[in-house]
């Protein structure tokens, strides 16, 4: 997953798997998302992000749930 900012036009750019888009849906005036061929959701765009989230506050916290290996 990749989490973008892009403070020239205060848009958030949320990547997920990356599939080909295929289809982009509008789910009101700030926010759209981009799915592939299965319909599986594969990005979201946030445009006007300071008006609906605190960007300024953003932070990630990684969890890991049961055993993990980066050699699997």
């Amino acid at each position: 997953m990749k989490i973008r900012y892009f403070a020239d036009t205060d848009t958030v750019y949320i990547e997920l798997p990356q599939n080909p888009v295929v289809e982009s849906r509008d789910l009101n005036e700030y926010t759209v998302i981009d799915l592939d061929e299965n319909e599986n959701l594969v990005a979201i765009t946030l445009e006007h992000a300071r008006e609906c989230a605190t960007i300024a506050d953003f932070s990630f916290q990684q969890e890991f749930v049961g055993a993990y290996s980066v050699d699997s």
